[in-house]
């Protein structure tokens, strides 16, 4: 499968790269099979994300995939950041190849980590069932070399 136009505009010309010194929260996940790497960094104003940047080291899905989740939950509520989908960003790429999925899961959980963190630092409680799964090494459903 040849990627969406979106894809290709979002690894070509990525958006919100870079760091937040002073990041009121920070997401960073891993996938140790692909190689990639996604840090998310949130600034949080009145329970609005008024700032994200992201760090990605991986392929063009990836790159792509950090770069429209940090668009989509832009100058959102922070209650609202924690529903985005992988499904969501990979829809909004105008879809990914099967193979590249793992990617819109890694930018899923970034965030969510991200926002993990905000609240940990700032002592707000949640569930801790709306974390589960999240910051572990995964395979994402490929045999084991």
């Amino acid at each position: 499968m040849l990627y969406s136009e979106k894809v290709m505009d979002h690894f070509m010309h990525p958006r919100n790269v870079g760091v937040i010194e002073n990041a009121d929260g920070i997401g960073e996940v891993g996938n140790a099979k692909c190689g990639d790497i996604m840090k998310i960094y949130l600034k949080i104003e009145d329970g609005i994300i008024v700032d994200v940047k992201f760090q990605t080291f991986g392929c063009g899905s990836a790159i792509a995939s950090s770069s429209m989740s940090t668009e989509m939950i832009m100058c959102k509520p922070v209650s609202e950041a924690l529903e985005l989908t992988n499904k969501a960003v990979a829809e909004a790429l105008g879809g990914l190849p099967a193979h590249k999925m793992h990617c819109s899961v890694l930018a899923e959980e970034a965030i969510k980590l991200a926002i993990k963190d905000y609240y940990d630092r700032h002592g707000i409680a949640y569930d801790e069932g709306m974390f589960d799964g999240y910051g572990h090494d995964h395979d994402h459903g490929e045999d084991e070399e």
